[in-house]
Parts: structure tokens; C-alpha cells; sequence
């Protein structure tokens, strides 16, 4: 067989059936949440719930505790993120634009990276789990991504920044682990995040302009 349907269909051959489908239905809805990012549009949270719920359910199983962690948080500030995005001034105004992170909202992010990182941590000893350094790269990644997850639900060009460094991480630890789709899913996402960069910037760019 060729090398690299190797890397991606040869650690499925004794997964079960169920947990296949539920990893290419996530791959399928989480794919579809980025572009819906991308291009602002509101159907990024639906879209992304349910690929995150799909997602927090498969790592509990395989005891990756610190990627569960991060679509669990990804599924909160999902909701917050809806609710944040679908507000609207007057009926017709979204109240949440584009706009770059303040000092304020800078630290804040930095406390959620930190606070995000304990709480991975905490969670990989409240189950026994043997800490490696793979699962330190989780702990690491989680941070970056709820912080992410939370600039974007403020709609914060930053976002983009974040994803791509948790991407570009992302993708070989995932292949490492032999998780073939999600490390494929997270090299579209690295993609997606500069191309979500660049048009959110355009769109800042703009409001500024007619501000």
C-alpha cells in the first residue's frame, strides 16, 4: 500500500466502526465551522458544536485528556460565542465588530491561557493519567486554543493569530498519535486560519475607513 495511505488508514484497522464515523463526522463539521469563521458568519457555532461534542466524547475514550478538555471548552464558548455573535442593536446592528485586542483584553487572554493550562493539568491527575511529554503539548495547546476560542467569540482579529500557532502544533502531534484525519483536519484549519487572517483584516480595514 502506498506510504501515505498508510499514515492515515492504518491505525483505523482496529478502531471500531463508530468511532470512525464519529471522527469523520467531526472532520466534516468542524472543516465547515472554520470557513463559516472565515466569513463571519453565525453558522461557524452550530456547525462547531457539533463537531467539538463529537470530538470531546472520542478523546474521553482514548483518554487524551487534555484534547477532551479543549473541545469541552471549545462546546461552552461555543454557546457564548452564538449568543455573542447574534446580538443586535436596534434589531438590525450586530453589537460585536471586528476590532483588534486592547491591553485589558490582552491580559485577560493571558490569564484564560494560564488558567486553562491548570485546569488541563488538573484534569490529567484527577484521572491518573500518566503525564508524558505529548500530553504536555496538549496542556500547552489547550491554552492557546480556549484563548483563541475566546477572541473570536469577541470577534478579535487575534483569534486567527492563535489558531495558527495552535494549528501548526497541532498537526504532527496528531500524527504521531496515528489520529490520520484530525491531523489532516488541522492542516485544512492551518490554511483556513491565514486565509480567515487576511479577510477579517480586509473587513477591519474597511470599518476603520467608514468609521
Amino acid at each position: 500500500m502506498n506510504p501515505i495511505f498508510d499514515f492515515f488508514l492504518g491505525p483505523y484497522e482496529d478502531r471500531e466502526l463508530s468511532l470512525i464515523i464519529l471522527e469523520a463526522t467531526a472532520f466534516f463539521f468542524g472543516i465547515a465551522s472554520v470557513i463559516y469563521a472565515k466569513k463571519e458568519d453565525i453558522l461557524v457555532y452550530p456547525t462547531g458544536l457539533v463537531a467539538t461534542v463529537i470530538t470531546t466524547y472520542i478523546f474521553l475514550m482514548d483518554r487524551l485528556f487534555g484534547d477532551m478538555m479543549m473541545n469541552f471548552y471549545y462546546s461552552i464558548m461555543s454557546i457564548y460565542g452564538w449568543w455573542n455573535w447574534a446580538r443586535r442593536k436596534d434589531d438590525r446592528q450586530p453589537v460585536v465588530h471586528i476590532t483588534r485586542t486592547n491591553k485589558r483584553e490582552k491580559w485577560i487572554g493571558f490569564g484564560f491561557f494560564l488558567l486553562t493550562m491548570l485546569v488541563t493539568y488538573g484534569v490529567y491527575k484527577a484521572f491518573g493519567a500518566e503525564i508524558q511529554t505529548t500530553n504536555y503539548v496538549d496542556i500547552f495547546t489547550s491554552g492557546v486554543f480556549f484563548t483563541a476560542m475566546w477572541y473570536m467569540a469577541n470577534k478579535k482579529l487575534e483569534n486567527w493569530t492563535l489558531w495558527i500557532l495552535g494549528d501548526l502544533i497541532t498537526v504532527p502531534l496528531y500524527a504521531y498519535r496515528g489520529w490520520g484525519m484530525f491531523s489532516l483536519q488541522y492542516l485544512i484549519f492551518t490554511i483556513l486560519a491565514i486565509q480567515g487572517y487576511l479577510a477579517w483584516k480586509k473587513n477591519l480595514g474597511r470599518s476603520l475607513q467608514t468609521s
